[in-house]
C-alpha cells in the first residue's frame, strides 16, 4: 500500500488526528476510518478534522452528512471519492 493515494491518505489522518503508535503501511484498506473497529482510534470528532484535511489537501469538498459517512467508511471508499473528484474536475 505504500507510495498509493491509500497510503498518503493513511498519512495524512495520522498526522492531523494525532495517532500515534499506527503506520500507516499497516492500515487495512477496506478497515472503517471510524469508530470503535478503525485502527486509527477515531471518534466523529475526529471525522470533522479527516474531512477538513482532506478538502484543505486534496481541494475536494466532501458533502452532507450522508455522503461524508459513504466517503469515510475507508481508505479504499475516501480515495475512489477523490479520484471521481478529481476526474470530474
Amino acid at each position: 500500500m505504500c507510495n498509493t493515494l491509500e497510503y498518503e491518505l493513511a498519512k495524512l489522518i495520522i498526522d492531523f488526528c494525532n495517532v500515534e503508535d499506527v503506520s500507516p503501511c499497516d492500515i487495512p484498506l477496506e478497515s472503517p476510518l471510524i469508530g470503535p473497529d478503525s485502527p486509527f482510534g477515531l471518534d466523529s470528532l475526529d471525522a470533522v478534522e479527516v474531512v477538513v484535511a482532506v478538502q484543505k489537501t486534496y481541494g475536494v469538498r466532501i458533502g452532507g452528512e450522508k455522503s461524508s459517512r459513504e466517503v469515510l467508511q475507508s481508505l479504499t471508499a475516501l480515495a475512489n471519492f477523490i479520484r471521481r473528484e478529481k476526474e470530474s474536475e
